[in-house]
């Protein structure tokens, strides 16, 4: 008996051992492939000059703060905006989509003007949104416990507003950090790509972590996350800062879409179109999908129905195209290079006006793929051509004000699109739907290419005007006054 309970404990040992030695072997190998991820990755984001003029760094701080803000945005999506019956849906996606439009459309204005005052401290600026959405995290972790709605919605809020507020610091400091080998576009749509990216990576990893550890978990992590990437941001490049240079008795200039000049409305007014069917398509879709009012779910016989295409194979499948089309869309950006911006945003918004029409016309499970793919490139890529077009054409004095109104712009939008994909949906009727919005944005595209052709024909007129005043011979002044007599001057 003494014997086998001593062979059984060396055996209990030396399995210890192994199973300690396996995990220490795993371990280590799970830091050398994480290692050499990091490497490869950092060989991508200081590429063609990005780690000396700081992109690089912009480029990794940004990937975290979309970590972050996905982190965020899974632990409450299982606390406050799901699980609510379909019929009750529509009106609390409507309340959601209301309040989440207020607070930053109200804010958007002074947002801008207040980040164009603190030009010279851009990095705390940005280091402050962080630290901001750490602390609201902290909050929001104490508030799922006991199910405290009211703190949730705020901090959700204030999420919000603080992320659009480091979006507008990213795009605005942009050109400090160009690299000469590297186009506005290029840079906005690696930016883009490496975002994309993280949140696509760090989504699976908060739901697991939130339907293991739960959702006050979660949100601890993103405020660790938060105050982390907040010290990374005070420690970027000081040539990101620029000198406050205010003119004297200079009154202090409020951007709106009057005042920036035709270029950039015309990009703004593309991506509004672009941003309202976005918004349309994901909560029309969605809700014609939970009532089973797509071809593919309407068969009466359960014999007649899809047997793989289901509601939830169906929205999963829905939310994958959507995200390669904005995965794509920040590849296409990047690959673009030296490509007019302005060509860029009118071309997406017919690529999505002509999708919208056949998908009209041939709606079934692989054209709403289809088109919830496209939308997602269009949005992606007219976003970041905008981008581009606003760090061009709006001086640094006011870019961030610029910024501010286009991101208000966009959100309003957004939402407007996904109230009319609410009301639309009730008609049960995907015809409709993408009828209405499909003649919307061909009317939009329309409106902005007869705009844009008055506008080349009047500058078309002021040059050959300039030209015909230039090639005018100056009048003579050795010609002879008729008027005065003729006189000898010999006498």
């Amino acid at each position: 008996m003494a014997r086998g309970a001593a062979d059984a404990g060396r055996a209990t040992v030396r399995a210890g051992k192994a199973t300690a030695g396996g995990t220490a072997r795993a371990g280590k190998a799970t830091a050398r492939g994480a290692q050499k991820v990091g490497k490869a990755t950092r060989k991508l984001t200081y590429a063609n000059g990005a780690g000396r003029t700081g992109l690089g760094r912009l480029i990794e701080l940004s990937a975290g703060n979309s970590a972050g803000d996905a982190l965020v945005t899974v632990a409450l999506a299982s606390t406050v905006f799901f699980g609510v019956p379909v019929g009750e849906a529509r009106g609390s996606v409507a309340l959601y989509l209301v309040i989440t439009m207020l607070p930053f459309g109200l804010l958007a204005p002074f947002v801008g003007p207040i980040l164009d005052k603190f030009r010279s401290g851009r990095r705390y600026v940005m280091a402050g949104t962080l630290f901001g959405r750490g602390l609201l995290c902290f909050a929001m972790a104490a508030a799922v416990g006991p199910g405290d709605l009211p703190t949730l919605f705020i901090g959700a809020l204030g999420v919000l507003v603080l992320s659009k507020s480091y979006n507008v610091s990213r795009a605005a400091i942009m050109p400090s950090v160009l690299p000469a080998d590297i186009t506005l576009v290029s840079a906005n749509a690696r930016v883009a790509l490496f975002t994309l990216v993280s949140a696509g990576v760090v989504v699976p990893i908060g739901a697991g972590l939130t339907a293991w550890l739960g959702s006050a978990f979660v949100l601890r992590v993103a405020m660790v996350a938060f105050l982390l990437l907040g010290v990374v941001a005070v420690r970027l490049p000081r040539h990101v800062d620029s000198p406050d240079v205010e003119e004297e008795g200079a009154s202090p200039r409020w951007r709106t879409l009057l005042k920036v000049g035709p270029a950039v409305a015309e990009a703004v007014w593309a991506n509004v179109s672009i941003r309202v069917f976005s918004g349309f398509l994901l909560f029309f879709l969605l809700f014609l999908v939970q009532d089973k009012a797509v071809p593919w779910l309407a068969a009466e016989e359960p014999w007649a129905q899809d047997p793989f295409f289901d509601i939830p194979r169906t929205i999963a499948l829905l939310a994958a195209a959507a995200g390669l089309g904005g995965l794509a869309g920040a590849v296409v950006a990047n690959w673009t290079r030296n490509h007019s911006p302005q060509l860029i945003v009118l071309v997406t918004l017919a690529v999505t006006s002509v999708t919208t029409i056949a998908t009209a016309i041939f709606f079934g499970v692989w054209t709403a793929l289809a088109i919830s793919l496209i939308t997602a490139f269009a949005q992606e890529l007219g976003k970041l051509a905008l981008d581009a077009i606003v760090q061009r054409e709006i001086g640094e004095e006011v870019r961030s004000s610029t910024f501010g109104v286009v991101e208000a712009m966009l959100q309003l939008a957004w939402v407007f699109g996904g109230l009319v994909g609410l009301v639309l949906s009730l008609t049960q009727s995907s015809v409709a739907g993408l009828v209405t919005l499909a003649v919307l944005l061909t009317a939009a595209l329309g409106w902005l290419l007869i705009a844009r052709r008055k506008r080349v024909r009047a500058t078309a007129a002021k040059l050959r005007m300039k030209r015909e005043e230039a090639s005018e011979p100056p009048p003579r002044t050795d010609t002879l006054d008729t008027t005065k007599p003729l006189t000898n001057p010999n006498g």
